[in-house]
């Protein structure tokens, strides 16, 4: 960690040493599962509309690709070999490649798609993991899961990689990706969630799942003990295909928020349905955090994911099904925490826009929930939120970026609340500017959603070179109310080269560009044309950041200076 005076700078970390650290028993898989491996799945992918609309006419999240696609031929995944000897300063690898190993002994390369959250000394950071391609149910450390995790008890200087998350019913149900994290300290204990996709295979249902782990111990002894599944959403939309098969909505793209004052934690995301064409149903769950080990989750409480009658109604609907069926996507939630109010906001118009659906409009929209909808009831009383308001985007998703091997690219909102200056805030990538793109602020007065800029402001600062910037994070203010934004960034638009960079000390009521905000976050950069991923997108569709302490910005991302990529931390110290 570095500590900024009047020139903040981030910095994201990079050493990997073993911090002593087990995992409950109930964290390990048993050698009595049966050997089930995600090719379980099959059966819910043949034929599935959703799968078969997928990249043709909507477009979704890694963890889909990862779900409706198989990955790249390993021949592909050999020809780039990791380096070795290289020194990353201070930026820390979160998870350890020789983990990342089958039980048949193949390597898999492909850990990208990071979230992070922190508690005092105690970080988790979480991410997409390759591994379960190749690993049977039943395999050590839970490998046969798509979502992996890394703890540190050292504030993100060193961490250990504790495999797939915990799932002892793993012979019916797979963890598939796209992880949010969240951190809730009570009564005197750290607690994390990690949420995912999580996909049952006996079943045309579909769900979003989250494992509730607890700090156990103090100091560099600590160790993370987690528990299994808990159901936070499920399928609410399913009909019957082909006069035979049933297939249900896939829950997509989620993101988690906390209440700590009200012991709440909030998920959104994006249920595709086949009775809205798969166009994208915006939706928030809600679980009560009273016994912080075991969620009690609405929508996932009324009925069993792996039984018959697991279709349940949404929590809340943030935004329906678009009229002419333009695709909704990349929802992300944030929380008022003086009045519990939750705000949401998504792209509206993603992929769907190449199309020129319903000559529609591309936008990022933002929603005001208030805290009265909220109520701990399998179904929200309120029909939808309270305010909306809306931004038009100059897309990137038509670009081809260099080395990133997803088409297309997406401007997903990232946003946080900041109660010292009264507002709610999204960041963007957008090419208003320059086609190679720029990261753009919008905040709103929180209630009322009345714009704070006349328009969206640039802060990416000096480093506007004509180079890309792309995949912004922003969660949480510090505690003088600021934002620090990080985002991947190239020096100039003809190369592959990336870094991470960061503006920091950012004021929500900004009305131009901030002048030296700019700071460097890796600490060598990576060249993507030169790494070898089984997974699509290469580099995830997201990064993330998060503020603990107040003052201390933690950031993750998806780095490929080992030849192929791997989840990153770094953290600095902000105003």
């Amino acid at each position: 960690m570095r500590t900024m005076n009047s020139k903040p700078l981030l910095i994201l970390s990079g050493l990997t040493l073993v911090v002593a650290l087990t995992l409950s028993s109930a964290a390990w898989a048993s050698p009595s599962k049966p050997k089930t491996t995600t090719a379980s799945l099959s059966s819910k992918q043949q034929n599935n509309p959703f799968c078969s609309k997928l990249g043709k006419s909507m477009q979704a999240s890694q963890a889909a690709q990862m779900f409706c696609n198989p990955p790249q031929s390993p021949a592909a995944a050999a020809a780039a070999a990791p380096s070795s000897g290289s020194s990353f300063g201070t930026n820390v690898d979160a998870a350890t490649p020789q983990e990342d190993i089958s039980p048949a002994g193949v390597s898999a390369h492909g850990q990208s798609e990071t979230s992070i959250a922190a508690a005092g000394p105690y970080v988790v950071e979480a991410w997409n993991d390759a591994t379960g391609f190749l690993s049977a149910c039943g395999a050590p450390a839970n490998k046969e899961e798509l979502t992996g995790f890394g703890f540190s008890a050292d504030g993100g200087k060193t961490f250990r990689d504790l495999g797939g998350l915990p799932n002892n019913n793993c012979g019916s149900t797979v963890y598939a990706g796209d992880p949010s994290v969240e951190a809730y300290t009570v009564g005197g204990s750290t607690y994390f969630y990690i949420s995912s996709i999580f996909i049952p295979f006996g079943v045309p249902e579909n769900a979003m799942a989250i494992t509730a782990c607890q700090v156990i111990g103090s100091g560099s002894s600590a160790n993370l003990q987690c528990g299994q599944p808990t159901v936070a959403a499920i399928s609410s939309d399913c009909q019957v295909f082909f006069y035979s098969f049933t297939f249900c909505s896939f829950l997509d793209k989620e993101f988690l928020a906390l209440d700590s004052g009200r012991g709440r934690l909030y998920m959104s995301y994006t249920e595709f349905g086949p009775s809205t064409g798969f166009s994208g149903v915006v939706e928030l769950a809600m679980c009560e955090l009273s016994n912080p080990m075991h969620p009690r989750c609405q929508n996932g409480a009324s009925g069993s994911i792996t039984g018959p009658g697991a279709m349940a109604p949404p929590y809340f609907v943030v935004a329906p099904a678009d009229q002419n069926f333009c695709e909704n996507e990349g929802a992300y939630p944030a929380v008022d925490a003086t009045t519990g109010d939750v705000y949401v906001a998504y792209e509206h118009d993603w992929f769907s826009s190449l199309f020129n659906c319903g000559n529609e409009t591309i936008q990022n929209v933002m929603n005001y929930v208030p805290a009265g909808c909220l109520t701990a009831t399998p179904t929200s009383p309120c029909a939808g939120p309270a305010a909306t308001n809306a931004v038009n985007v100059v897309s990137m998703e038509g670009a081809f970026i260099p080395g990133y091997n997803r088409f297309p690219m997406n401007d997903f909102p990232r946003l946080a609340v900041s109660g010292t200056s009264g507002t709610v805030s999204m960041v963007w990538n957008d090419a208003r500017q320059l086609p190679t793109g720029d990261i753009f602020l919008q905040s709103f007065n929180l209630g009322s959603l009345s714009p704070v800029q006349s328009a969206p402001v640039r802060i990416n600062g000096t480093k506007s070179t004509g180079g890309w910037q792309f995949l912004p994070a922003v969660r949480n203010v510090s505690a003088r109310g600021l934002l620090g934004v990080s985002y991947y960034s190239r020096d100039i638009a003809n190369t592959a080269l990336t870094n991470l960079h960061a503006a920091l000390g950012i004021d929500p009521r900004i009305s131009s560009s901030p002048k030296g905000s700019d700071a460097g976050i890796t600490t060598g950069p990576t060249d993507w044309n030169a790494v070898s991923s089984l997974i699509i997108p290469n580099f995830g569709d997201y990064t993330d950041n998060y503020v603990a302490g107040g003052s201390t910005l933690y950031v993750a991302w998806a780095d490929g200076r080992l030849g192929i990529p791997q989840p990153f931390e770094d953290s600095v110290t902000v105003r």
